[in-house]
């Protein structure tokens, strides 16, 4: 498998081994639609090794760990289990070891799948694989994401309570206060026009503009996800970075519609084409093509009527995977039937942490054109690595992905 992919499960039952040269510390996370354990009891590992239809076995004679889960017997409420590993040795990282998840049938020890997450480097710990439902069916999507932090850092990510980091950074706080040696600054009696430099500290250095600085940045409509989910309207652009670091997991652009007029399907196709830093294609992902740039972009598969609720097709992008010369992706949507945009109701798109399942950014179609092509969204590489959202909400003629590419290119 490759990062993002996923296939079906063809057992009940199935075991998951976690292997490498060196020794690792296999875990197993039950989570709910939110992304999050209900409690502690979900966290399945060496310490803890039976959950709710899940159990950890411990490797014996250098073998690695296995995660048990018996679909039949997990609880409703849950919609995946995550698969994670730790390197046993501290401050040993994931540089030149390549772990491999093998996801067998634990009854008749038939290998489903086997996946080796690439590119790893400084993560101490990272999510191997995925184990998830979908429509009443159960998957395994191949996941390799990585942690700088450890397995506490995906336990915390995750909605486990663990204590030890709080230990461990309560001794650096005691070692700041050994720093107010720094009372060396009060005894310089010059320092008494220091305190008036705090409340000069924006304006002294010509910085009474500067403090207007700060204000600027806000209303240049800089937004990212440390909010929550952000809604767009047209035109509007979201950096997708949360706490300071830009988001490189999976993410999901799940795109939905429903017909304006009841009774009538509507046959609407999503694609997503990749372009260079040119603005020349590089490849593109639709309904004919479901899986690109060696498994980085994967679509969901067509949906010829768009009923039912949710997502009615949908693209998943490793963002992290991309390679270099992907800068951009557009994102459409199509009616190769030739219906218009105006038999449309409700066309929307939404991105999705597809680690967590946490809708991020949503923007809907407020206006219809009788046109048969809508640019939805774009994805865009900037310098510092990070992405940036836009909504684009720009309509076209075109029933097919072929006719989007130069509209596409135009709006990058």
């Amino acid at each position: 498998m490759t990062p993002g992919s996923n296939l079906p499960l063809t057992a009940t039952r199935v075991a998951v081994d976690v292997t490498a040269p060196v020794r690792l510390d296999v875990s197993g996370l039950l989570l709910t639609a939110a992304g999050k354990v209900r409690s502690d009891d979900d966290f399945v590992f060496y310490n803890q090794p039976n959950g709710p239809g899940v159990t950890h076995t411990s490797g014996a004679g250098g073998s690695g760990d296995t995660i048990t889960v018996d679909t039949s017997a997990v609880p409703d409420g849950i919609e995946k289990i995550v698969v994670t590993a730790s390197l046993d040795a501290p401050g040993a990282t994931f540089a030149g070891t390549e772990p491999t998840g093998t996801v067998r049938d634990a009854v008749g020890g038939g290998v489903i799948a086997t996946f080796t997450p690439p590119r790893l480097g400084a993560e101490t710990a990272l999510v191997v694989v995925e184990i998830y439902r979908r429509n009443g069916a159960w998957k395994v999507r191949a996941v390799g994401q990585g942690y700088a932090n450890g397995l506490a850092g995906i336990a915390t990510d995750f909605g486990v309570s663990v204590e030890e980091p709080a230990t461990e950074t309560a001794p650096p706080a005691p070692q700041a206060p050994p720093a107010p040696a720094a009372p060396t600054a009060p005894p310089a009696p010059a320092a008494p026009s220091a305190p008036a430099q705090p409340s000069g500290q924006w304006g002294p250095p010509a910085g009474a503009p500067a403090p207007v600085a700060p204000p600027p940045a806000p209303g240049a409509g800089k937004i990212n996800l440390d909010k929550g989910r952000v809604s767009l309207q047209k035109n509007q652009t979201v950096s997708l970075v949360k706490g300071g670091r830009p988001l490189l997991s999976s993410v999901r652009m799940g795109l939905g519609w429903e017909p304006a007029f009841r009774g009538k399907d509507i046959d609407l196709d999503a694609s997503v084409i990749a372009y260079g830093p040119d603005r020349k294609k590089i490849d593109n992902c639709f309904f004919g093509k479901l899986v690109i740039l060696n498994g980085a972009i994967q679509h969901s598969g067509d949906n010829l009527t768009g009923e039912g609720s949710g997502d009615d097709e949908a693209i998943t992008v490793h963002l992290g995977g991309l390679p270099p010369q992907v800068t951009g992706l557009v994102f459409t949507v199509n009616s190769f039937s030739g219906q218009k945009f105006t038999d449309v109701a409700k066309a929307y798109c939404r991105l999705v942490d597809d680690l967590t399942g946490e809708e991020l950014v949503r923007f809907e179609l407020t206006g219809s054109e009788k046109r048969t092509g809508v640019l939805m969204a774009k994805l865009i590489r900037q310098f510092s690595g990070e992405w940036e959202m836009t909504a684009l909400g720009e309509f076209v003629d075109s029933r097919t992905v072929r006719g989007m590419v130069k509209p596409g290119a135009a709006a990058l």
